[in-house]
């Protein structure tokens, strides 16, 4: 058996997030001065967090908080940043530029919900959990091949208890992975629903799968078993979604 935490993080705010217009893959626009700002608040807050691998979409709005979140950190100055495009947001189609308001009333007319409504030239939201599934896929082997089974790394059960690290304890790896916030979404559902991941006390499913705010963080703890046709998930924990702590000073902080 093999344990490690898998910590979700979306990017920073972009000037597109604040004019509620729609980025998808074909738009990419680097992070707003408040985006920058998010993004250096939530490498402060997981400052003391040992990180194993770096993942983060090869979108500039990703990878840019992705370098300043390890730019932050204290303890992980020889993990490399790694871009996969298998982390890449939702592809909007002919939505993608345009006001958030137009993809509702294309839904509308559609009768379909925003949520599941695929734009044309968009991609379904199957289309979104398959390159979630082959991300997952990937990082298994990559624990197995870079980390082995049943060595734990110094940081195991001596790491830090404060909320950043909450967790991770007893876990011998951790891994980053910055995305965005569709992405995330179908991400965390395919976590819960389909592969069976057990939730935090008193938590709402309505919580778990709201969207998430720009760098909010979600982890969850992962456990793998060895298998003929490589490492299999034995067991899956959510610790928390979309939280903002973070954030929470930002408006102070000028």
């Amino acid at each position: 058996m093999f344990t490690f935490s898998l910590t979700f993080i979306r990017h920073g705010e972009t000037q597109y997030n604040k004019d509620k217009l729609l980025q998808g893959q074909g738009v990419d626009t680097p992070l707003s001065d408040t985006g920058v700002r998010q993004a250096e608040a939530v490498g402060r807050y997981l400052a003391d967090v040992p990180l194993s691998e770096a993942y983060a979409s090869n979108l500039q709005r990703a990878v840019q908080t992705a370098e300043l979140i390890l730019a932050n950190n204290t303890c992980s100055s020889g993990v490399e940043l790694l871009l996969e495009p298998l982390l890449a947001e939702r592809g909007f189609g002919v939505a993608e530029g345009r006001p958030k308001e137009e993809l509702k009333n294309m839904a509308n007319a559609a009768g379909q919900s925003c949520r599941d409504f695929t734009p044309p030239g968009g991609e379904t939201l199957e289309q979104v959990k398959l390159r979630f599934q082959k991300f997952l896929t990937l990082i298994f082997a990559k624990m197995q091949e870079v980390q082995g089974w049943g060595s734990p790394t110094a940081a195991s059960d001596d790491a830090p208890s404060g909320p950043a690290e909450e967790g991770m304890r007893g876990s011998s790896a951790h891994v980053l992975v910055v995305s965005h916030g569709a992405y995330i979404r179908v991400a965390v559902r395919h976590l819960v629903e389909d592969l069976k991941c057990s939730l935090p006390a008193a938590s709402k499913m309505s919580q778990l799968l709201s969207p998430c705010p720009n760098t909010g963080i979600s982890r969850f703890v992962l456990t793998l078993a060895a298998s003929s046709s490589g490492p299999v998930l034995h067991d899956a924990r959510c610790i928390f979604a979309n939280r903002k702590d973070h954030l929470e000073t930002l408006a102070t902080d000028v």
